[in-house]
């Protein structure tokens, strides 16, 4: 599904309040890397260094979508509303479905199994099912800039 300019940056002014959920420093091991095509291969999120037990927390306000194994990780899903869900994983959570989350509040620890040099943090968002950057709701997108031919 491809997402209308003005709604993406709508989204994004209205989510730059978003906080990281890792505490800093925020070193990426992968930044996002967007598919050619919905099922193409790509790298939808960013990884996020972070020593294995660290503290994952609610960027934003919402509502615990999913909390479960998937495939062999534990992985977490929160609502924000408006079609925009997080997704963090691995994250050991005693949250349930229907749960309410405050920005800033603990929802998980960090776990191990996902990058091969070192625990990280995969951190996905999801506008109506598309993935997007992550960096668009945390500030750290640079904007893109149309030079002349």
């Amino acid at each position: 599904m491809r997402i209308p300019v003005r709604r993406l940056a709508a989204l994004a002014a209205a989510a730059a309040l978003w906080a990281w959920p890792i505490a800093a420093p925020h070193p990426i091991a992968r930044p996002y890397l967007a598919p050619a095509t919905p099922y193409a291969a790509g790298h939808r999120g960013i990884d996020i260094r972070a020593p294995e037990g660290a503290e994952v927390r609610a960027p934003a306000d919402g509502v615990v979508h999913f909390a479960g194994v998937v495939v062999d990780r534990p992985v977490l899903s929160v609502d924000h509303g408006g079609g925009v869900l997080s997704s963090y994983e691995p994250v050991e959570t005693e949250l349930r479905k229907g749960d309410v989350v405050r920005r800033g509040q603990v929802v998980g620890t960090l776990r191990p199994g996902h990058c091969a040099s070192g625990s990280c943090l995969h951190f996905g968002v999801r506008i109506h099912g598309a993935y997007v950057s992550p960096l668009l709701f945390l500030g750290g997108q640079p904007r893109a800039v149309l030079l002349p031919p």
